[in-house]
């Protein structure tokens, strides 16, 4: 049976409570999906999901060291991702702080990795982004992407 994981870096809060909410789309659309902290997440349990969800808080127009590192932690496992399905999200202190750039940024190594990633024509293009704390238009956005990938990872994983 597939399965997703949501990893996330966060320092204030507002990546996290993000985390939990694609999280819980992921799981009410019936992808058995656990939500973790990246510092409890090393390389090698990652090949153990089909859907991997990575958010990071926005710094300076890029994803947080944390999140960096556990991307460059796979690169000895080049090729081991291949089909398995990604997403990518963040929050950041402002509108036009690098929000997308982080994003692309996080979906750029998925893409590498031969990960599928399936934008959204509606709302937040390459993926949820909040600015500071999410209000209701980011859990929305969250909950959309959660289950777009669910829905994806079903149909791939059959």
């Amino acid at each position: 049976m597939a399965k997703g994981i949501v990893i996330y870096y966060s320092r204030t809060g507002n990546t996290k409570e993000m985390a939990e909410i694609i999280a819980k789309a992921m799981n009410e659309a019936d992808l058995p999906t656990e939500c973790k902290s990246v510092s409890d997440v090393k390389a090698e349990d990652v090949f153990g999901y089909d859907a991997i969800v990575i958010g990071s808080p926005t710094y300076y127009g890029q994803m947080a060291a944390p999140v960096k590192q556990l991307i460059d932690d796979l690169v000895s496992r080049h090729g081991q991702l291949d089909g398995k399905v990604g997403a990518a999200f963040t929050s950041a202190a402002n509108i036009g702080g690098g929000n997308e750039t982080t994003i692309i940024g996080i979906i750029e190594a998925m893409l590498i990795s031969g990960m599928v990633v399936q934008g959204d024509p509606k709302g937040d293009h390459y993926g949820p982004v909040s600015i500071s704390k999410p209000d209701q238009r980011v859990e929305r956005q969250c909950r959309r992407r959660g289950r777009r990938v669910a829905e994806l990872t079903k149909k791939l994983m059959v």
